[in-house]
């Protein structure tokens, strides 16, 4: 399972398609993460101030039809996928819950 952070407008839009985030377009790959608590933090460092809800998916790579490659960045290692993300391999989706600041507190069931 790997996990990807993204805004729910951009969810939601062409939910009949793939999913393909603007980082496909101009970097070649969708961002994922590993964990948990490395997903939490990509949304405290890099979504605070994105306005709406912010969800993370839960992606069954063994669905995927892109190849997943597994990139250092930063001296972490993050799982990058080099295609869309079909809906069907998003096995749950979790709601990034954030305080008046915008700072993450949790992760808790979407919907």
């Amino acid at each position: 399972m790997i996990l990807h952070v993204v805004p729910l407008d951009e969810w939601s839009a062409g939910p009949d398609l793939p999913y393909r985030p603007p980082s496909l377009a101009n970097e070649g790959f969708v961002h994922c993460s590993a964990d948990e608590a490395t997903a939490l933090a990509i949304a405290d460092a890099h979504y605070r101030d994105v306005p709406g809800p912010l969800l993370v998916l839960c992606v069954d790579e063994s669905a995927l039809a892109a190849e997943v490659r597994r990139e250092g960045a930063g001296g972490a290692v993050f799982p990058h996928v080099y295609g869309p993300i079909e809906r069907a391999a998003v096995t749950a989706v979790l709601e990034v819950r954030r305080d008046a600041e915008g700072r993450v507190v949790e992760l808790a069931p979407w919907g």
